[in-house]
């Protein structure tokens, strides 16, 4: 639940006491989405990479998003704000922003992106969670917010097309919810290319990929599968989930937290088509390592280190996970140490595995296909 903020907010002002009326949301005004196509938005932001090749050569990889992009992208942030009350209000600060920059902007190589602001449940309300204080966070509210954004965005911008739904966390459990309600089992099923929904938990019946929370929703097993969902929650390989891990588990009988690996959707170890944050994974993390053993600095906003990562979707006991190994090679001059951990006073929370960088050691992965199920879904039979 907790996603990418920048470092500059480390520590947020003590929650105050009296209760705030917040604002709701009139998704017919742009003002109150955080992504809109066609803006120089968080989902506009600069995506260029610094390549590092298993030799220490690097070359810059530009980005160019799509033209004339012929799907779209609906994506729900996960729990950034930073601000002091147990629900956010609808201004965009520095952390949503910043994480749409990195989980969002980069979809918009192939497709529209549409992200609308909700009052989450603000990072601040879940520390107070995580020490047990009683906070009165309304999730409902959060959940009616994107919802409305979705009918917005379906009344006024779909026309038909296809759309790719992705959230993280927070988001995540937000789309999960709306697929169950508003999609699953409707004629709008028609027009779901996929659904990511990363660093949450699906249940399905063990050994199958339909028929649990999502009814006819099956999970995603070929590239050019559409009406899927891809959802899994990262653990280092060597630092599986302890017993107190909320996530790749579910508590339904008989059913499992999905997993599909982006890399190898039929299941199997593969490297995975990274692109990670230059300065590391925001100020719940540790900062990042110098990328090369000769501390040279990076100057692009992202990072892709080709044949670093691998990932497997593992069982181990009552867990279901994408296990990620870092392939360290002495003779490589890349670091071997990779930032993601969730970390507080500088103690790691071994239950929350590398949820900040769910995505992002996957990220091109997740693009790829993206593209690859939207190819299918518009050839279709009766496909306009």
């Amino acid at each position: 639940m907790i996603g990418i903020a920048p470092a500059a907010a480390q520590t947020p002002p003590a929650t105050p006491a009296a209760p705030t009326i917040l604002r709701a949301p009139d998704y017919t005004q742009d003002a109150d989405w955080l992504c809109r196509p066609g803006r120089a938005d968080a989902c506009a932001a600069d995506q260029t990479a610094t390549v590092i090749a298993a030799n220490g050569k690097r070359t810059i990889e530009p980005f160019v998003p799509a033209a004339a992009p012929k799907f779209d992208c609906f994506y729900v942030y996960p729990t950034v704000s930073l601000d002091t009350t147990p629900n956010s209000d609808l201004n965009a600060g520095p952390e949503e922003k910043q994480v749409a920059a990195f989980q969002a902007a980069r979809f918009a190589k192939n497709c529209r992106v549409f992200a609308p602001l909700y009052r989450q449940v603000t990072l601040t309300a879940l520390r107070d969670i995580m020490t047990g204080k009683a906070v009165p966070a309304d999730r409902a509210l959060a959940y009616a917010d994107v919802r409305a954004a979705w009918y917005e965005y379906l009344r006024r911008d779909n026309q038909g097309r296809g759309v790719v739904l992705i959230g993280h966390s927070q988001g995540a459990g937000i789309l999960k919810q709306l697929l169950i309600e508003e999609i699953d089992r409707k004629p709008i099923a028609g027009q779901l290319i996929s659904a990511m929904l990363i660093g949450t938990n699906v249940g399905v019946p063990e050994g199958r990929d339909v028929g649990g929370e999502l009814k006819t929703i099956p999970l995603c097993r070929r590239a050019d599968q559409w009406g899927c969902i891809v959802s899994y929650v990262t653990f280092r390989a060597d630092a599986p989930p302890p017993a107190n891990s909320r996530f790749g588990v579910v508590a339904q009988p008989g059913m499992v937290a999905a997993c599909t690996n982006p890399a190898m959707l039929a299941g199997g170890k593969a490297i995975t088509d990274n692109y990670l944050g230059t300065n590391g994974a925001g100020i719940a993390s540790s900062k990042q390592a110098p990328w090369t053993s000769d501390g040279a600095a990076v100057t692009t906003p992202f990072v892709k280190a080709p044949g670093l990562l691998s990932a497997e979707c593992v069982a181990n006991g009552k867990f279901r996970y994408l296990a990620v190994t870092v392939n360290a090679v002495p003779s490589d001059p890349r670091t071997d140490t990779i930032g993601g951990d969730v970390a507080v006073g500088g103690q790691i929370l071994a239950d929350w595995g590398l949820h900040l960088i769910d995505m992002p050691v996957a990220m091109g992965n997740l693009v790829t296909l993206s593209a690859s199920q939207a190819k299918t879904w518009l050839k279709r039979p009766g496909a306009r």
